[in-house]
């Protein structure tokens, strides 16, 4: 498949990316190589809970972030969706691992993705 041109392309891959992946992550960089502190700190909490998780760096196109918002209505990265839906950005993805709700989120992907 071609890389997206336009807008609703990106679309169309973020909802293909989020699908394919129980845990997926928009940041600032790539996977093991942040450049934003925020994006850092999603997926260090990941690797640190063993968490295997995609990552699509939101510089690669200027069309992506747009299409992002347009598909989550949230205007800052990281962006973290978990089983298909958008949990938040860092700060949410942090409170969450600290009230023990993201392990319950992540187990829960976890079951729904073994039994596809």
């Amino acid at each position: 498949m071609n890389p997206p041109t336009n807008h609703q392309e990106w679309v169309e891959q973020i909802r293909r990316d989020v699908a394919e992946h129980p845990v997926f992550v928009y940041a600032k960089g790539e996977k093991n190589a942040a450049v934003c502190g925020f994006s850092h700190k999603v997926m260090e909490l990941f690797d640190r809970l063993g968490i295997d998780y995609g990552v699509r760096n939101i510089f690669t196109d200027p069309l992506i972030k747009p299409a992002l918002v347009a598909v989550t209505d949230w205007p800052t990265t990281p962006q973290v969706f978990i089983g298909g839906k958008f949990v938040g950005g860092c700060d949410i993805v942090v409170e969450m691992a600290a009230s023990g709700e993201l392990q319950e989120l992540l187990d829960e992907a976890s079951t729904s993705a073994d039994r596809a």
